[in-house]
């Protein structure tokens, strides 16, 4: 008998997995960077990033693909906005932990035995 709550577990850990992937890029991190004061236009991103707007939109596509960002239409401008302000929490929180990471770096030499919360990190 399959345990629905593995199941569900097994889903939400896929659609983690797939919001990762999806910030895990310079570029999209700082759209939603640019994203964190309120809505802007495609070619508002395009000027904020200094990308063309082919490259902006494919960004884009993949963070709305996501749920990360919602997108609205104004006569012929797309607008972007985040979806949640948890966006920004998780990212904040992720930022203070790389911070953390490379402080601790900086003091310690890097060995293969590192772990974090019981888990080896490499």
């Amino acid at each position: 008998m399959t345990d629905p709550t593995a199941s569900l577990g097994r889903e939400l850990d896929a659609l983690y997995a797939g919001v990762c992937k999806a910030i895990a890029d310079p570029k999209r991190l700082h759209i939603i960077a640019a994203l964190r004061e309120g809505e802007l236009s495609v070619g508002d991103l395009c000027d904020v990033l200094d990308i063309s707007q082919s490259n902006t939109s494919q960004h884009l596509a993949v963070l709305r693909e996501r749920g990360v960002v919602i997108r609205r239409r104004e006569g012929t401008s797309v607008y972007y906005s985040l979806s949640s302000t948890k966006v920004l929490a998780a990212l904040d929180l992720l930022r203070e932990f790389a911070a953390e990471q490379r402080a601790t770096a900086a003091v310690e030499p890097t060995t293969p035995s590192r772990r974090l919360d019981g888990v080896f990190l490499g």
